[in-house]
């Protein structure tokens, strides 16, 4: 697999100092250390941090949604590795506004050690912090073990909830808890054809036969919950949808919020053929489809495949969601 890259072990520095040349009006790095971003405007005083973090090799996510309306600091690991407890600290630090800072991440073993750790050297600065996981996969554990599911692209719901809860003023009880509530009507399933290639390796993190598909990937490259022949189109939809509906009960004049998601190497054509067969499936359902994003939100370095997320809306998830926010990789005014 050929890439443009310099040195692999520079990969994740050199891709995060070109974002900061990029969007010097956006972001900035607090410190010396590269591996943390916060807003340019960070810290803002009188309201909520939010802090997220987890490997590179997944943009937009989790660098990508820092800015306003969204996360205020991310702490990056090097490719698919969680960021260090002192890196999710030092990113606390830096977006503290004097009302306590809200880590919100995806649920994997390394992040979850690593920003226990960060909230413990927190409380030592009498720094207030608490924690929401994202866990919407819904191939990766049955429903009632939902709290230990991974997190993947539906966080992005999660971001721009409480994202707008912490820029209107709300406390950290209350940006978590909005975030809780998001996550907790959230779900997501993907699908993957091919594999990430790693920078530092040259090797695929896994292996799909040609002509074959794998339902439930992870974004790391977990495996499904399905190996066969490659579907078409409608029938991947079918069943992503069909698991998704299922797990959040949505049923005649539910609304949602859709998610329809690349992985990094799959044309936006395709996805958009993707969010046709969503939109009849729903419709069909009568669940109406509130609002929609194309496009890509939570990559896999150059896997092809893509996910669908649901998000079950209220007036109050939906008014957040409507909430102005802007960052390198995502605007909405």
């Amino acid at each position: 697999m050929k890439k443009i890259i310099n040195k692999p072990e520079d990969f994740v520095d050199e891709m995060i100092e070109g974002i900061l040349l990029a969007h010097p009006d956006q972001v900035k790095t607090p410190g010396d250390d590269l591996r943390i971003l916060v807003r340019a405007d960070a810290p803002v005083a009188g309201k909520v941090g939010i802090v997220t973090g987890g490997g590179s090799g997944h943009l937009p996510l989790f660098k990508g949604y820092v800015g306003k309306g969204l996360a205020s600091g991310v702490a990056i690991g090097n490719v698919f590795s969680s960021p260090s407890s002192q890196q999710c600290f030092e990113a606390t630090k830096a977006v503290d506004g004097g009302r306590g800072v809200l880590y919100l991440y995806g649920n994997y073993g390394g992040d979850v050690f690593n920003f226990d750790l960060a909230a413990d050297l927190a409380e030592l600065e009498d720094i207030e912090t608490r924690t929401v996981l994202g866990r919407d996969d819904v191939a990766s554990q049955p429903k009632e073990r939902k709290h230990d599911r991974r997190g993947v692209a539906g966080i992005f719901f999660a971001y721009k909830a409480a994202g707008a809860a912490a820029e209107r003023g709300d406390s950290l009880d209350e940006v978590a808890a909005v975030a809780e509530d998001v996550v907790e009507h959230t779900a997501t399933m993907g699908i993957g054809l091919s594999p990430t290639i790693l920078p530092t390796t040259g090797e695929p993190s896994f292996e799909v036969p040609e002509g074959e598909m794998e339902v439930g990937i992870g974004i790391h490259g977990e495996p499904g919950v399905h190996r066969g022949p490659l579907e078409t189109a409608d029938e991947i939809t079918e069943r992503l949808v069909t698991a998704l509906v299922e797990d959040l009960e949505l049923s005649t004049g539910d609304r949602v919020a859709v998610l329809v998601n690349g992985m990094g190497a799959t044309p936006l054509e395709e996805l958009y053929v993707m969010y046709r067969h969503v939109h009849t499936m729903l419709a069909d359902r009568g669940v109406t489809i509130a609002r929609r994003y194309v496009g890509e939100y939570a990559t896999s370095m150059e896997m092809a495949g893509a996910s669908i997320s649901l998000l079950k809306l209220d007036d109050a998830r939906l008014a957040l969601l409507d909430a102005p926010a802007a960052s390198p990789f995502f605007q909405e005014v």
